[in-house]
């Protein structure tokens, strides 16, 4: 049976009030830093439990408070919970001494340096966003390892961090925190390019949606994708030529030309967003109809053939608005040259 918990997170200048649970040995947030709350007790409402508690771990009576999402916690160790999430800004009293932990008030983005649980990151991003009251499903698998992140009912990104070398360091983060926080992660980028009638060859461009949490409304990659945790790189690259442009791929048509890599630090609607990617990067040669492709609309808003010599140009002089790297370009320019079509 789902346990009831509230947990909120007072906040004045820039800081959150922080608990660092060391005082129970068996207490599944051992070590964790987390926000002051507890269980439901009979006959109590969500708010009635948060003041009690809070009361009680702080010597504070909150004043002005918050309901900001309900989050589904699954331990894999056979915990369970509906934790009802609140932050609040105002409060009467004098502090007292906790018996859960250590009470400490930490700058905000500090937090995110401190032992916390990597599902915790994704509310804390939604709160700092001033996301609308949310549901947040959040499972584990038995260990620290996030298994699995639903946002009102929809299932999020979770990607693979990994070392310089691309290995897996087994740490999963949601794909915006992990722009946040400026983890390395795998993506995959797939070129489609045609001989044209002037003895050179045309890229095919994607011109990115309006609504992108990046680079908006400027020309990419033909078709690009982050890689989900537990996928591979070829594998992602067909799933997501497929999604993006309706092209059914199979693995054999893509021609691996090799990895790029991107270290950028960057700042999208107002936010941080650090960009540090492995890519490996395929051609495809195969023909298409760019007018009967089937885009998928929250992704890209349209499509058009360029000449690569052109594109090359247009990139290097930044006259039109773009994403692409000048050093993938050259990438492909030299496999083409020491592999004509």
């Amino acid at each position: 049976m789902a346990e009831l918990t509230t947990l909120c997170y007072l906040e004045r200048d820039g800081q959150y009030l922080m608990l660092h649970r060391v005082v129970k040995k068996n207490d599944v947030n051992r070590d964790k830093w987390i926000g002051v709350g507890g269980h439901f007790e009979e006959n109590e409402s969500p708010d009635e439990c948060l003041l009690r508690e809070v009361r009680e771990e702080t010597g504070y009576t909150l004043t002005d408070y918050a309901l900001r999402g309900i989050v589904t916690f699954i331990s894999g160790k056979g915990d369970f919970e509906y934790m009802f999430l609140y932050t609040a800004t105002g409060w009467t009293g004098d502090p007292v001494p906790c018996d859960e932990g250590e009470l400490e008030w930490v700058d905000i983005e500090k937090v995110w340096k401190l032992n916390i649980w990597e599902g915790d990151k994704i509310f804390f991003r939604l709160i700092d966003e001033n996301a609308p009251c949310f549901s947040l499903k959040l499972e584990y698998d038995g260990t620290d390892q996030l298994k699995t992140a639903v946002l009102n009912g929809r299932e999020m990104e979770l990607f693979d961090v990994v070392n310089h070398d691309g290995s897996p360091t087994g740490i999963r983060k949601e794909r915006g925190v992990a722009h946040r926080e400026g983890a390395r992660h795998r993506t995959v980028h797939m070129w489609i390019v045609r001989r044209n009638g002037r003895g050179g060859y045309d890229l095919l461009l994607q011109k990115r949606s309006r609504n992108k949490d990046s680079n908006p409304g400027c020309y990419d990659i033909s078709s690009a994708g982050h890689i989900e945790a537990g996928c591979d790189f070829l594998e992602s690259a067909v799933r997501e030529i497929g999604e993006e442009l309706g092209i059914v791929a199979a693995p054999e048509d893509l021609t691996d030309i090799g990895q790029h890599r991107v270290d950028s630090d960057g700042e999208f609607y107002g936010k941080p967003f650090r960009d540090h990617e492995i890519s490996e990067v395929y051609l495809y040669t195969k023909p298409v109809d760019a007018e009967k492709l089937q885009l998928q609309a929250e992704e890209i808003e349209s499509v058009r053939w360029m000449d690569f010599d052109e594109l090359r140009r247009a990139v290097a002089e930044n006259t039109i608005p773009n994403c692409i790297y000048q050093d993938e370009l050259d990438m492909i320019g030299a496999y083409l040259t020491a592999h004509p079509l």
